[in-house]
């Protein structure tokens, strides 16, 4: 899993309008999280909708590494035999957690406050992510980690024999390492504080209260302040896994730029802390709905309506959107290429360590078509060249990232002239019906480069 094999260029050519519905893959968040969860609680938690991702499998891999049983049912459910918390086995083998960014570091937390040792690697995207985010603060709680220079995997982490309760307050927004951290709290004694200045993704804190454990959330003048109370014993939990806005945003996206086009995706996670994209674009003039508003699991769901938009106009990103939209950032920029004026998105240096560069890797492909784009550091903005105006024509590197790859892709539905990337086989990552679901609605997508 530590690598991708032999490049698969893809190209996209002008698609004919897209329609139909779009049923994407399930949240890839919450089934990491019901997963790690699930192997910590006592007795059999089961999973439906689970997303069946190479980044979710891996970490069902390294579960069972740890001593769960994980196991699929014939009907598509999973079931997870847990060992209950700080009952993690010493595993015999090396965790290959892939290309999973969240996997590995969700995975570092749930293990590090227990007095087991474990060494994590990934593929080579993996290999070059920053880890010191989070074995710094696992670090409080008396874990230990030994890495490549620079905190970069392989890393053996040793688990706190002793652990202490934390409290840590994050320097930069991540819902990663405000979850490796509550993970690792669930081990420790007393009361383990997280105090975010800006609020992330909160699947970790709802779906730990499903689970049984005791956690408050305070909004006060430090920002929003997480309270953990540790060593619980979780409660195995049935779960349905909403459809990951993440993956929605690219059938969405295309709808939005690709003429005469209506595509239905259903049963879409709204959370509030995952839905700026949707909120970003509505602001742009986009023809986006949400119908048969619900609630289901604690997690308000919705199926989402887009049409083609020709109108849509370039805006200036309202920073503290960002951390609600921080995955959705290439697509969008997307968008913005074929909407009219500038789209100028702030505060969003984090997009500079995901699984590639993502500002340097968008910027590139977009100029390469024919996209006029500036970047800074923690900026960059795109110049809009109204609807089908993007000439297209070039390959692109994907930089094994498979949200740069399906990005790319949907430009290349609306462009001119076809777009190729020149390695798709990352999209299985976390999309790995991609291919399928847009060719189902009509997307014109051919293996290698255009004739």
């Amino acid at each position: 899993m530590s690598g991708h094999g032999q490049p698969r260029p893809l190209t996209a050519r002008k698609s004919p309008p897209l329609k139909g519905e779009a049923k994407v893959p399930g949240d890839k968040s919450i089934s990491h999280r019901a997963l790690i969860l699930g192997a910590l609680s006592v007795g059999e938690t089961k999973v439906r909708g689970l997303l069946e991702g190479e980044d979710v499998l891996a970490t069902a891999a390294a579960m069972r590494a740890f001593g769960a049983e994980v196991t699929r049912g014939a009907d598509g459910e999973w079931s997870i035999h847990g060992v209950g918390t700080g009952g993690f086995a010493e595993p015999s083998d090396v965790i290959d957690c892939g290309n999973a960014g969240t996997g590995v570091r969700l995975i570092m937390g749930a293990m590090a406050t227990t007095p087991i040792t474990a060494t994590f690697t990934g593929d080579a995207s993996l290999r070059s992510r920053p880890m010191g985010r989070v074995t710094d603060p696992l670090a409080l709680f008396g874990t230990a980690s030994y890495g490549r220079r620079g905190g970069k995997l392989p890393m053996t982490l040793v688990g706190a024999a002793d652990p202490v309760p934390v409290r840590y307050t994050l320097p930069m927004a991540s819902a990663q390492v405000k979850s490796a951290v509550l993970l690792a709290g669930l081990n420790a004694p007393g009361e383990t504080v997280v105090v975010e200045g800006e609020a992330t993704r909160d699947h970790t804190e709802r779906m730990l209260r499903g689970f049984g454990a005791d956690v408050r959330v305070e909004e006060t003048s430090e920002g929003r302040v997480i309270t953990l109370k540790g060593q619980p014993e979780l409660r195995p939990q049935s779960i349905d896994v909403p459809r990951d806005p993440s993956s929605a945003a690219f059938p969405v996206c295309a709808a939005l730029i690709v003429e005469g086009s209506d595509v239905l995706v259903p049963n879409i996670g709204l959370n509030p802390t995952r839905a700026g994209l949707f909120e970003t674009l509505r602001d742009m003039g986009a023809d986006l709905t949400y119908e048969n508003v619900r609630d289901e699991g604690g997690e308000p769901v919705a199926d989402i309506r887009a049409r083609f938009s020709p109108d849509m106009q370039g805006i200036s990103v309202p920073e503290d959107r960002a951390a609600s939209m921080i995955d959705e950032y290439p697509i969008l920029s997307v968008v913005a290429a074929n909407a009219r004026g500038r789209t100028e998105m702030r505060g969003v240096k984090e997009l500079r360590v995901k699984e590639s560069d993502r500002i340097d890797a968008m910027a590139k492909g977009l100029r390469a078509n024919g996209v006029s784009v500036d970047e800074g550091d923690d900026w960059w903005t795109v110049e809009g060249r109204g609807p089908g105006g993007v000439p297209g024509g070039a390959t692109v590197a994907a930089q094994l990232d498979h949200r740069i790859a399906m990005s790319f892709l949907c430009l290349g539905m609306a462009s001119a002239k076809p777009v190729t990337v020149d390695d798709a086989s990352p999209i299985a990552t976390s999309f790995p019906i991609f291919e399928t679901l847009m060719t189902g609605l009509g997307a014109d997508l051919a293996e290698g480069h255009p004739a």
